[in-house]
Order: structure tokens, then C-alpha cells, then sequence
């Protein structure tokens, strides 16, 4: 049921052990990552703004992070008259494991080689072992799974909350999920039908060859990018924030929390953002590859990943400290209209071509059919989705809110020559 090493033989109490010591060091490690993450943030949106930012917890303001940590625990932790006590105490806990869970899954070490068999192993107390708390056969899955189900704490921690604005906040948020998840999901099959496996281990081992072999390049960059957008909606980052547009909904589905059940969501958020980059980094960039130069070779491919990591970290605050909030309009538009339609048709053109490379066709006889087929599907797809779009105009015109007069929109009392709040009287 695993790709781990440490059970081919059976299981005995070291292997428990070591297995043990795993979760703890991946736990501990996420945890300072996340840390890290905080300040990381507001460093640098401060930089990109010419503020200091922190500077007074510990040396650079490092501690800034934990001491708001030390805080939260002693915070009066608040729940309204009308929640419900179960489900609102329950769901920020959703949140957070859900992130570590996916985290799981991600090879952070060990040397990966494209020759057959198992590879990305290391050696812990005389054993054998992967860099990985786990290597289920259906990691793919797992990620999916846990990627869905982190909507709940979300969605449960607006509606338990008894109040309008999180509840808001909690509708966009299913809807904004459900939305971006069919594009996040078909971005992943595409690595999938490229690596041919499920297993996380098995398509970094498929990225070993050197950079040309990278699912980036290999599945045409196209599925990176929405995967990218993709996550970047699902973490409900800028500029898909609009589950917390504090302009909107006072803070979103979180406004009636305090003390450490908010933390906990402050916590996944940021937990969410390094999990989902890690995720990147092994579905698209060859995970723990990197050149070997000097001795140590069991730490390079740790400093590889974790440099790559950071670059998607940078990323990540370089959107929000650039891009502005898209109208809720925008973002459906973009999620339906735009990645899936994409994605479909960039499935369809993987498809085929891993089918003429299976039967082993000629490079002509690739190019015709791959293109051709891919060509009379994209035609077939933007005359569907015109037809679509030209139905959902007419049945908006249909509904004859043009046709309406200005002044009958208008406020009862109110006049066309009134100059609104700070005009002329």
C-alpha cells in the first residue's frame, strides 16, 4: 500500500520509530516554514512599498510571527449567541490538518535517477527510507482530496457562525472552489498522463533525466500556468481574495472568530501557500533535481527544493503586492470560460499524443493526426462556448435590464441632479 521502503520487509517497532520521527520533523518543519512565511510576507510587500516593516520582535523583526502566536493563545476566545458550538469549534481544524495532510506527500530529499527501479532513497538508523512522510500509491488523489475537503472548514466556519457576513464570505468560497477545482484537477491529470503514475515519488523519479524531462516542459507549460492560477484561487490569495474582501464582508468567514481558533486560520492559510508551492515544485520542476557539486550529496537535493519552494513563495507575495482584486464577475468568467475550456482542449491534445507515441507511429503521422484532431476539437469547442455565451446575452437581454430608465433605479427621494455623498448641494 506504500512506496516507502521502510515497509518492504514488514513492520517492526524501529520502523514505527522512524516513521514517527518523520511526522514530528515534517510537522515542526511546516510549522517554522510557516512562521518564516509571515514574516517573509510582510518584509517584503513592506520592501516592494518602501516601509520598514517588522523590525523590533528579535533581529529583522524575525520573531514578529511568534510573538503574535503568544498572543492569540492568550486571547478571550469569543463564539456568538447563534453558532452552532460543535461545527464552529470544529472547522478551523479543518483547515489546518488538510494542509499538512497534503504536505505528506512531497518528496524534500534524497537523489532521484531516471534508471529503473526505486530511487530518492536514504538511509536513518540502518534502514532504508524515502524523504517523504508518505508515498501512497494514489498520492495524485490524496492531493485532490485533501484539496476539497479543505473547503469545508471554510464553508462550515461561515454558516456555523450564525452571522450574514461570513456566511457571504463561506458562499463564495464553495462557489469560488468548485469553480477553479475542475481546472486545478484536469492541470493534474495532465501531469499524470505524462508521468504515466500516481505516485508523488514516481514523477519526481520521471523528472530525473535533467531539465528537458521536467513535466513542464514536457506537458507544454500550458498546465502549469493553470495550475498556478488554478492554486492561487483555491488559497484564496490575492487577487482571488474575494472570500475575505474586507471591503465586502468585514473579514469574511472568519470575522466572528478570536484568539487561537482565528490563528489556526491564519495558520492554514500560510500553511496552504508553502503545501500548494511544494506541490509545484514536484509536478512541474523536477522536485529535488539539481547538480550535485561537492560531498554532502544527501543535502543538495534538500537545498534544491527548498530554493525552488522560496521562488514560488516570492511569487506568491509578489501577486499580492501587484495585482489588483478581480470583481466576483471576472472570477467566475476566468475559471469557467477561460481554464477549463483550455484544459480540455490541452488534455485532448496530450491524449492523443501519448496514444501515436504508445503505437508507435512515425513523426509524421504524429504531427497530422495530434494536430488535426486537436484542431477539429477547438473548433468544435469555441463554436459551443460562443453558442453559449450568445444564449446567456440573449436570455440577460431577455430579462430587460437595460430597458430601464435611470431614474427608476434611482432611491426613493432621490433626483438625477443629486451630487451624491461629498458632491455639491
Amino acid at each position: 500500500m506504500t512506496g516507502d521502503p521502510l515497509f518492504a520487509d514488514g513492520v517492526d517497532w524501529g520502523d514505527i520509530g522512524i516513521m514517527g520521527i518523520k511526522v514530528l520533523v515534517a510537522f515542526a518543519a511546516l510549522l517554522v516554514a510557516t512562521m518564516f512565511m509571515i514574516w517573509f510576507e510582510r518584509k517584503l510587500i513592506s520592501d516592494m512599498q518602501h516601509r520598514i516593516g517588522p523590525n523590533v520582535a528579535g533581529p529583522w523583526g524575525l520573531l514578529q510571527a511568534f510573538a503574535d502566536g503568544v498572543k492569540f493563545f492568550f486571547k478571550e476566545d469569543l463564539r456568538p449567541a447563534n453558532a452552532d458550538p460543535l461545527v464552529f469549534r470544529l472547522a478551523p481544524y479543518i483547515s489546518a490538518v488538510t494542509a499538512f495532510v497534503a504536505f505528506a506527500i512531497v518528496p524534500i530529499g534524497g537523489v532521484f535517477t531516471d534508471t529503473p527501479g526505486r530511487s530518492g532513497t536514504v538511509t536513518l538508523f540502518g534502514k532504508k527510507t524515502i524523504l517523504q512522510v508518505a508515498d501512497p500509491p494514489v498520492g495524485i488523489l490524496l492531493l485532490l482530496a485533501m484539496s476539497s475537503v479543505a473547503v469545508y472548514g471554510v464553508m462550515l466556519a461561515g454558516w456555523s457562525s450564525g452571522s450574514k457576513y461570513p456566511l457571504i464570505g463561506s458562499v463564495r468560497a464553495s462557489a469560488q472552489a468548485i469553480s477553479y477545482e475542475a481546472a486545478l484537477g484536469m492541470s493534474v491529470v495532465a501531469v499524470v498522463i505524462t508521468a504515466g503514475t500516481l505516485s508523488t515519488h514516481e514523477i519526481v523519479r520521471a523528472q530525473a533525466g535533467g531539465v528537458d524531462e521536467w513535466l513542464l516542459i514536457t506537458t507544454g507549460f500550458v498546465p502549469f500556468l493553470v495550475f498556478l492560477i488554478s492554486a492561487t484561487a483555491e488559497l484564496n490569495r490575492p487577487p482571488f481574495d474575494l472570500v475575505e474582501a474586507e471591503q465586502e464582508l468585514v473579514g469574511g468567514f472568519h470575522t466572528e472568530y478570536s484568539s487561537i481558533r482565528f490563528a489556526l486560520f491564519f495558520l492554514a492559510e500560510f500553511m496552504n501557500v508553502i503545501t500548494m508551492s511544494a506541490i509545484m515544485v514536484t509536478l512541474f520542476f523536477g522536485g529535488t533535481a539539481g547538480p550535485v557539486f561537492f560531498g554532502w550529496t544527501w543535502l543538495w537535493p534538500t537545498v534544491w527544493f527548498l530554493a525552488k519552494v522560496f521562488a514560488f513563495l516570492f511569487v506568491f507575495v509578489w501577486f499580492r503586492a501587484t495585482l489588483p482584486r478581480l470583481r466576483y464577475d471576472q472570477l467566475m468568467s476566468l475559471g469557467w470560460k477561460v481554464l477549463i475550456p483550455v484544459m480540455l482542449f490541452w488534455l485532448m491534445f496530450l491524449g492523443l499524443r501519448q496514444l501515436v507515441i504508445d503505437q508507435g507511429w512515425s513523426p509524421l503521422q504524429e504531427v497530422v493526426v495530434v494536430l488535426g484532431v486537436s484542431a477539429a476539437g477547438l473548433a468544435l469547442g469555441w463554436t459551443l462556448l460562443a453558442a453559449a455565451l450568445r444564449a446567456a446575452k440573449r436570455n440577460t437581454d431577455s430579462e430587460g435590464l437595460d430597458d430601464h430608465d435611470p431614474e427608476d433605479l434611482m432611491p426613493v427621494g432621490a433626483s438625477p441632479d443629486d451630487a451624491g455623498p461629498g458632491g455639491e448641494s
